[in-house]
């Protein structure tokens, strides 16, 4: 793979091309913000978008962020992890979908939806469907999940693609397979969870199938939308059995394949990485993939300086999960000079924020997010 180092690092409120001109080039975000995928329980029972949910998402878009990308969406009913969340796995979701994109684009943003598959860390009390994942391992306070069979690894693959055609006719921009913190994709690539000895399992090169040919199905199914992959690069909570060599060896895969963005998880970007404290992951991954795979850096991000230090790093844009849940208006309060706000904050301003009801329940689960 090509390398050339960056001459010069850019702002992050210089103009972002999520496809480099290799691979078709034209899409173009306005700057290099982009809106994490954030869980929030806000969407309706049926998985079709709810007002709280757009209105949400819509205020990043007016706020100014680049790009606004969904929650984790579930492709097939049995990949539903938690009640509220979004789905795409069937045309009832459409009209919303539809909207949500439309109006997303009129925000001034490009858009884009996270494709999800929970596996063994979906709720059959949600559900109402048994879970599967690569082995049936035992996880506290989980189901343990059915093996996957080969039919059920197909179907599973028809309905990311499905769902990634679903999300070209509504107007998105973009689609993110959902690679990381141990959800089904992760799982296949993880040796903790995948203790198969088929052709899905064992090698890396197995372990990596689904994932690549889950790709290579959205390709084909939405040829014109952005092809964005989240990876967590080593162990971190929920992920495990991941090791860094073997995920860059996967990057560098999913770049032949035709990877448009590589979006890596982090969660302390300003860290080096455990297997190598000497390395930092963007620039390992940058060697990995080359110039025409385009990398978002996430994982604590709040100020102006932290969010360019991951592009002096050399990642193309930085993702904001938390700060851009208290601060709507992020990119337009950093060009403006402003401290970044900070939790915890009061519920009654994580409404002005436009978190609906759902989403400050949900956040107060996060130790010091909410203000009582």
């Amino acid at each position: 793979m090509s390398y050339r180092p960056r001459v010069t690092t850019p702002s992050i409120f210089d103009p972002f091309e999520l496809r480099s001109a290799a691979r078709g080039g034209g899409v173009i975000a306005r700057n290099r913000v982009w809106l994490a995928p954030l869980t929030n329980q806000q969407s309706h029972a049926d998985g079709t978008l709810s007002d709280d949910e757009l209105g949400f998402l819509a205020a990043r878009a007016d706020g100014g962020f680049g790009v606004v990308e969904t929650c984790a969406a579930y492709v097939s009913l049995d990949g539903k992890a938690w009640p509220g969340e979004l789905g795409v796995h069937d045309d009832t979701t459409l009209p919303g979908l539809t909207r949500l994109a439309t109006r997303l684009r009129e925000g001034g943003a490009r858009s884009c939806v996270q494709l999800f598959h929970g596996g063994l860390r979906a709720t059959p009390s949600v559900s109402g469907l048994p879970t599967i994942s690569a082995s049936a391992v035992e996880e506290p306070e989980l189901t343990v999940p059915l093996a996957a069979t080969e039919d059920d690894l197909a179907r599973v693959i028809a309905d990311f693609a499905a769902a990634a055609a679903r999300c070209e006719a509504a107007g998105f921009d973009a689609i993110e397979l959902h690679g990381a913190h141990g959800y089904l994709l992760s799982q296949f690539l993880s040796t903790h969870y995948n203790r198969r000895d088929d052709r899905w399992g064992g090698s890396l090169e197995n372990r990596a199938r689904l994932l690549r040919e889950v790709l290579a199905a959205v390709k084909r199914a939405a040829p014109e939308l952005v092809l964005v992959v989240r990876l967590s690069p080593e162990d971190f909570g929920q992920a495990k059995g991941l090791d860094l060599d073997e995920s860059l060896q996967v990057a560098r895969w999913l770049a032949d394949d035709g990877l448009d963005v590589l979006h890596l998880s982090l969660w302390r970007s300003a860290l080096p990485t455990a297997k190598r404290p000497d390395a930092h992951a963007i620039p390992i991954f940058r060697e990995a993939v080359g110039r025409q795979v385009r990398i978002v850096s996430a994982g604590a991000i709040w100020t102006r300086e932290e969010a360019e230090a991951q592009l002096a790093l050399g990642a193309d844009a930085i993702a904001l999960g938390r700060a851009a849940i208290v601060d709507p208006r992020w990119p337009e309060r950093a060009r403006e000079g402003l401290e970044p706000l900070r939790p915890p904050r009061t519920a009654e301003e994580l409404r002005a924020a436009a978190l609906g009801e759902a989403f400050v329940g949900y956040m107060r689960r996060w130790k010091g997010f909410v203000a009582d």
